[in-house]
């Protein structure tokens, strides 16, 4: 943003992006991004919350990942046979494959696996100090197996109504 004109932006708004890059040197973290992260920590990172330039981070807390057991090859492919005969979209608490699979991924964007987001980025790592941070319970990542009423995503109609209401507030 600083490549632009202060005075041109009005809000920066942002649904379920994480805000750094991983940890360097992390054991089984790769950064997805290709840069990208690294770009914007480096451009980006400082929130300037004023009246005339605000920020605005959206997360999601559809899945906690805190359910991570040690998985034998055995439990694995037991599990993965329960969760592909499951629903698509199970709510806490979850399958322990699914919690350890959602678990690494958030670990690729905050370094942490126990933790609450949106099935692909955490909500520690949505969240940026100095922004207006907002956190919908029970709002998932992508439209990609989601459900507008059991399980909605950041762009479900009634999702949608609810962080255009704190914009305009």
């Amino acid at each position: 943003m600083e490549e632009f004109e202060p005075s041109n932006i009005l809000l920066l708004l942002t649904l379920g992006t994480p805000r750094q890059p991983p940890a360097k040197g992390m054991h089984g973290v790769i950064d997805q991004t290709r840069g990208l992260l690294d770009y914007v920590e480096k451009n980006c990172s400082r929130a300037v919350y004023t009246l005339e330039l605000r920020y605005v981070r959206i997360a999601g807390r559809g899945l906690d990942s805190s359910v991570t057991p040690q998985l034998t090859l055995k439990t694995t492919n037991q599990l993965l046979r329960l969760l592909l005969s499951a629903m698509p979209i199970c709510h806490p608490p979850m399958l322990p494959f699914r919690a350890h699979f959602v678990g690494q991924g958030y670990k690729q964007v905050c370094g942490q696996t126990n933790v609450w987001g949106d099935g692909v980025v955490s909500e520690v790592s949505a969240h940026l100090e100095g922004a207006l941070n907002i956190s919908f319970d029970g709002v998932y990542h992508s439209p990609v197996g989601s459900d507008d009423e059991l399980g909605p995503w950041y762009g479900s109609p009634t999702i949608v109504e609810q962080w255009i209401e704190r914009l305009l507030n």
